[in-house]
């Protein structure tokens, strides 16, 4: 998924469908000269080599449970940090290229995913707000996520937001807001912010680093009434003793995310910061949002689904 310098292209245009097996390309045309930007030349449908699945992997996200990890969050909405929670679901399962959903039964076609249901839930005054985004993304690491839905449901209404990786990035919204409304349109492909907290989990040594194109999350999209696009991205990862930083910094948006990580495996989010321009009007000021982990557990949630099983929402503090 790194980006990869434009030298010489012209000369290699025969080795470029090899060099594409090895490199991904974001797909946007730079604005300047600098060869650290992403690639420009447009190929679809172009997926890399799989990466080998280590014996530590396989034992960790395929036993038969979800790993669930709870977060204190406070989140900026309206010009105010709202006090709520946060919880990733992280869960490997088969999923159908063509249909672009969980597969029912096993086939040589499926393609094995780790998918992540990214939850939050925050009180605006009188009004709750409950917020969950889903990337499945590929275990083999060797294209972009397959599949983003996102939605938010709030007392004035609730948005729904879907994109498909196919040719290209096959995007249809929803909302009740008159201006977006109906929607269905086609983005050429870059980095996906959304599946950086994936990759993270599989292969966070190979994360995108340097001046790139990056389509910012659905949630923050939707929120801030941005336009979906591939914005310029400036992203970097840093190590600490035990603690790995990725930083994506948008300088039109004025915004920055950092994503706090461990540097083993099997690379548990620790928290997070985003800091944008929030509110509207008089309202608006910079705010960052925060999360920070409660508790991790691993558990087959879909199976416990009784009364005498709430106690395990005790346990991540929810």
């Amino acid at each position: 998924m790194k980006s990869i310098r434009l030298l010489n292209l012209k000369t290699s245009v025969n080795n470029m469908l090899g060099i594409l097996l090895i490199f991904s390309s974001c797909k946007e045309t730079p604005e300047n000269n600098s060869d650290t930007l992403a690639m420009a030349t447009t190929i679809k449908n172009v997926e890399l080599p799989k990466k080998q699945l280590s014996e530590e992997f396989k034992e960790y996200w395929y036993n038969g449970t979800a790993e669930i990890t709870s977060y204190t969050l406070e989140q900026a909405r309206y010009g105010e940090i709202r006090k709520g929670s946060a919880v990733m679901i992280y869960v490997t399962e088969p999923f159908l290229p063509k249909q672009q959903v969980k597969a029912d039964n096993d086939h040589k076609s499926n393609i094995p995913v780790l998918k992540l249901n990214s939850t939050k839930n925050y009180i605006t005054g009188i009004y709750p707000y409950s917020i969950m985004t889903s990337t499945f993304y590929p275990v083999h690491d060797n294209q972009h996520a397959i599949k983003l839905s996102f939605s938010s449901q709030e007392w004035c209404g609730h948005v729904y937001a879907q994109l498909n990786n196919r040719d290209d990035f096959e995007v249809t919204s929803h909302s009740y807001f008159e201006s977006e409304g109906d929607q269905e349109y086609h983005l050429e492909k870059a980095v996906l912010e959304n599946e950086i907290w994936n990759k993270i989990r599989i292969s966070p040594n190979e994360l995108p680093t340097g001046e790139i194109h990056m389509i910012p999350s659905l949630e923050y999209i939707r929120l801030s009434h941005k336009e979906l696009k591939a914005y310029k991205a400036i992203t970097t990862l840093t190590k600490a003793e035990s603690i790995s930083t990725y930083s994506i910094n948008y300088p039109e948006l004025e915004r920055t995310l950092n994503i706090n990580f461990g540097n083993e495996f099997p690379y548990l989010i620790e928290s997070w910061t985003d800091t944008f321009n929030d509110g509207f009007g008089d309202n608006k000021k910079v705010l960052t949002s925060k999360a920070t982990r409660i508790n991790r557990i691993t558990t087959p949630y879909w199976q416990q689904k009784s009364n005498k099983d709430l106690s395990l929402r005790d346990s991540l503090g929810l």
